[in-house]
């Protein structure tokens, strides 16, 4: 059976997930996840075969989820299923560790066959993603900016969180850090990303797709 752990924080788009891949005869959903923070951690502790996230998630975005995974854990692949076609989203999962892209008005069947192909080893990019890539190849000079730039780990989850409108005290809590320390992340994420306060960090996130 292919273990698989789905991610999205629509619950009636979740559990339509869910039921198709444990009714394919050949997946077994292990875990279910509501929000980036909760499928980092659920996958870092079940490693299944193949995580299927969608990218506009709250507290932590898709994006540093599968850049965080493509780090921590060498067997799972990353099928991304998302609303999102611009084309600076297919490039950003794919340099992040996305093993997989495919656009949520996708067919059943077509989601079907992307997650066995992960978990067979192979990569699957369904038509959109597949003309993008294949542009990014023939045109390599167009180059799309990492919206996170040189940001930590740390300093990530921080940003993703000021920008869910949590106080720098409410972030050390969640992340069992001090106030200070939290401050000091929020600093320099705000200086590394060249914004002068929290107001210009959200208008920041939601112009860059790492915020709805």
């Amino acid at each position: 059976m292919i273990r698989v752990v789905v991610a999205d924080d629509h619950t009636i788009l979740r559990e339509g997930l869910v039921a198709l891949l444990n009714g394919s005869g050949d997946c077994q959903v292990v875990g279910q996840a509501a929000d980036g923070m909760q499928a980092l951690e659920l996958a870092l502790k079940l490693e299944p075969d193949v995580v299927v996230l969608d990218l506009s998630m709250p507290r932590l975005n898709g994006l540093e989820v599968v850049r965080r995974l493509g780090q921590e854990l060498e067997h799972t692949r990353i099928l991304v299923l998302t609303m999102h076609a611009e084309e600076e989203y297919v490039l950003h999962v794919v340099r992040a560790g996305a093993a997989g892209f495919l656009l949520k008005d996708s067919a059943s069947t077509e989601l079907l066959k992307a997650v066995r192909a992960l978990a067979a080893g192979r990569a699957y990019f369904g038509p959109h993603a597949s003309q993008v890539l294949a542009l990014q190849v023939q045109q390599p000079q167009s180059r799309i900016e990492d919206p996170y730039r040189d940001l930590t780990a740390r300093e990530r989850e921080v940003f993703h969180l000021l920008v869910e409108g949590l106080t720098t005290k409410e972030i050390a809590r969640q992340l069992d850090i001090s106030t200070k320390t939290a401050e000091n992340h929020r600093f320099r994420a705000i200086e590394k990303l060249g914004v002068r306060n929290t107001a210009e960090l959200i208008r920041y996130a939601v112009k860059h797709g790492l915020f709805e």
